[in-house]
């Protein structure tokens, strides 16, 4: 039987019906066999002409010559129905029905050598070829269990059938000698990248144009779209490995420039949101969006916001996916991407329970999950998502042909050049290093004010995607104009997607704490960001919140936040699920001022909206907005205390967190409640809260000076790459 990684991957792709792995039990012995017949035709017909499989040809060849013999067989019984009165031997109906699944694993083997790409083939060519094999195990196990002799065949139909059924058990395993001379030149070439030699340019051109007959640019961007979905799909469970996976697509990229330049036809690949077959390999669209609204937030993972599929604990309590938390690790952080406190030690431990509710959620909105594989450890998944060194040199290669086109190139050519290299720089730190160090920070600069907006948008992707890596940030800050264009982009990009990523890209750099000052200083930006928060989608509020989050924690930055409006859209996005913890600690940090305490009293929603998170809220939310009110009452003087002491239900919320809050929530609440009974009515308003008062005596007694550590924030996105 064809192995089960077949059939999974062929689902992915085509999602067969439930007929072709469940044989037919309500058919009569007649139907079944017109079933059959026309089952064994079709296959013949679909897969016999020009449009069979690339490779894997005679194997397929004999596999279908054996179809043909049963369809024929099929064929004879029918005509033999109507001067037959006699029913088929129960054997011969099992026989049948086990038929039925043979022919169907054959077309699923069948689809899969047509769909797949021709790279994918030579690299499978051993397992596909013991697929073959394998159908013709159950050909001759289901021929000697047949009763021939009873089916009433013609003669000549029946000597047929039994010399096949001798043929059958005679067959070997086949693997065709040409097909196994390619793939091992591909791993040749290969090995010339892995010991920093790039492959003779004639001898890719014979490899890729004359004998796998790749022409041109989009042909072999389907060869690395396949690979590349390989990777993906499978995760780990793949042979060859996904390290050397990404060589192969390393190389694929390297050839198609080297090979085919950049064609005109190539741009549409990269033409809006709109055009792209495959969402995850072009720009950041509304269905992203949209699948993460769906999804519930705490099944997503923080840094990459799609579902988890092995969820794991970080030292610092956090929950992130393996794989990304993983790839935040292989970057050289040391911190926790969600609360930013050092990791203490690098275990990942399971978090099954998570696991299990996302597993019965999936089951209950019939969304396919994935397990992975058994004894699969830490160790072997970051083995999964390193590059190796074939790889490295290959991009390096690429890198150097991209460069030369945005430096040099057409219009069309530059727009592909900075995709590809925002492809390239999303994963592993030394591609991005090494991308930035050949001078790209410099040519995509200038596509950041290109009137092509699929430039524009992959220029800002691109170097969102090079910010990750710590030195590059200091590159682009450094770069003359660039932090300029970058918030001209925010404020004018010509897309949504594009004002998102420069808001994203803002965040990466605001990390630095040197910067937020400059940053926020740029013309125009801040207001770019809180009209973000205010108008923007799900995600572009996301980014919009974090960078005024980051830009929030320099104090010398809370007059330009409290002109540019910030203030305003930061109160507006309390009652926003998905960046209202956020926009609690930014304001948080805000109200420590007492210009900015000002400001925020000033915003007549501001403590409803925070005493509606103490009320509904998560935990860090709470935190957050219980933080916010207690330095509001602490910078903002005896309006802003008076106005906050007056606010409905504040009793009965800060008496809640005192025993079911946050430690941090708690001591929060605590300080607040002794500001109230310092205050002249405060025994009036507040005489239910002794048994707080109490509680609060012991876990909190002095204020915290370092408040900026201390506010609690669930940052969604540690700067994803796009």
């Amino acid at each position: 039987m064809a192995s089960a990684a077949i059939f999974s991957s062929l689902r992915r792709r085509r999602s067969p019906s439930l007929e072709a792995f469940l044989a037919p039990l309500d058919l009569t012995d007649w139907a079944l066999v017109e079933t059959l017949a026309a089952l064994a035709t079709e296959l013949i017909s679909s897969f016999s002409g020009k449009e069979g499989p690339a490779y894997q040809r005679k194997n397929s060849k004999s596999l279908l010559r054996k179809i043909q013999i049963f369809s024929v067989a099929m064929e004879c019984l029918r005509e033999n129905r109507a001067s037959s009165s006699s029913r088929f031997p129960s054997t011969a109906f099992l026989c049948f029905k086990e038929l039925y699944l043979l022919l169907y694993r054959s077309k699923i083997l069948l689809d899969y050598c047509v769909q797949s790409s021709k790279l994918w083939l030579l690299l499978q060519n051993h397992s596909i070829s013991g697929h073959f094999h394998d159908l013709n195990q159950e050909i001759s196990t289901l021929l000697d269990v047949l009763p021939i002799n009873g089916l009433n065949l013609p003669d000549d139909v029946r000597e047929q059938v039994v010399l096949l059924q001798k043929q059958s058990k005679k067959s070997k395993l086949f693997i065709d000698e040409n097909d196994e001379l390619l793939r091992l030149k591909l791993y040749e070439f290969l090995d010339e990248f892995e010991n920093g030699k790039i492959p003779d340019s004639l001898e890719l051109y014979s490899f890729f144009v004359e004998k796998l007959e790749i022409r041109d640019a989009r042909s072999c961007r389907v060869e690395i779209e396949f690979l590349e979905e390989q990777i993906v799909n499978h995760e780990g469970d793949i042979d060859p490995t996904a390290s050397v996976l990404n060589g192969f697509v390393a190389m694929a990229r390297y050839s198609r420039f080297l090979l085919f330049g950049f064609d005109e036809d190539d741009v549409e690949f990269g033409v809006g949101r709109h055009s792209n077959k495959n969402p995850s390999k072009g720009l950041i669209s509304q269905e992203i969006a949209e699948t993460f609204v769906s999804v519930p937030k705490d099944f997503c993972c923080p840094i990459s916001l799609d579902l988890m599929r092995d969820p794991v604990i970080v030292s610092t309590g956090q929950t992130y996916d393996r794989a990304s938390i993983l790839r935040w690790m292989e970057e050289g952080h040391c911190n926790c991407p969600k609360t930013g406190q050092m990791l203490v030690h690098t275990r990942l431990v399971p978090n099954r329970a998570l696991k299990n509710l996302i597993m019965q959620w999936c089951a209950a909105h019939k969304i396919p999950y994935d397990l992975p594989e058994p004894g699969e450890s830490c160790s072997e998944g970051f083995a999964a998502v390193s590059p190796g060194k074939a790889t490295f040199e290959a991009n390096k290669a690429t890198a150097a042909h991209l460069i030369k086109q945005l430096e040099d190139g057409t219009q069309n050519a530059k727009t592909i050049a900075a995709r590809e290299i925002r492809l390239l720089a999303k994963t592993g730190k030394e591609n991005r290093a090494y991308i930035a160090e050949v001078g790209a920070i410099h040519h995509l600069k200038d596509l950041l004010s290109s009137p092509d907006a699929v430039a524009q948008e992959n220029s800002v992707t691109a170097m969102l995607n090079l910010s990750i890596y710590e030195k590059n940030k200091s590159r682009i800050m450094d770069e003359i104009g660039c932090l300029e264009l970058i918030v001209g982009v925010l404020r004018f990009g010509h897309t949504s997607e594009a004002r998102e990523n420069a808001a994203a890209t803002l965040f990466s750099l605001s990390a630095v704490h040197d910067y937020k000052k400059r940053i926020a200083e740029q013309d125009g930006g801040v207001e770019a960001l809180a009209g973000l928060l205010r108008e923007g989608s799900l995600r572009g509020k996301k980014d919009a919140v974090t960078a005024l989050f980051n830009l929030s924690t320099h104090t010398e930055n809370c007059v330009r936040m409290i002109d540019s409006g910030a203030v305003n859209a930061l109160v507006g996005a309390l009652g926003c699920e998905g960046v209202a913890e956020e926009a609690a600690g930014a304001l948080a940090l805000i109200v420590r001022q007492p210009i900015g305490a000002a400001a925020v009293g000033k915003e007549e929603t501001a403590v409803a909206g925070l005493i509606g998170m103490m009320r509904c809220g998560t935990p860090k939310g709470k935190e957050n907005a219980v933080a916010a009110l207690l330095e509001l009452c602490r910078s903002g003087g005896e309006a802003a205390t008076e106005r906050v002491l007056k606010a409905p239900a504040l009793a009965g919320l800060l008496q809640s967190l005192l025993f079911t809050g946050t430690k941090r929530a708690r001591r929060k609440a605590a300080s607040l409640a002794r500001v109230f009974q310092r205050c002249e009515h405060a025994s009036m308003h507040y005489g239910g809260l002794g048994v707080g008062y109490a509680f609060a005596g012991n876990s909190a007694n002095t204020r915290d000076t370092t408040f900026a550590s201390d506010v609690s924030v669930q940052m969604s996105i540690s700067v994803p790459v796009l």
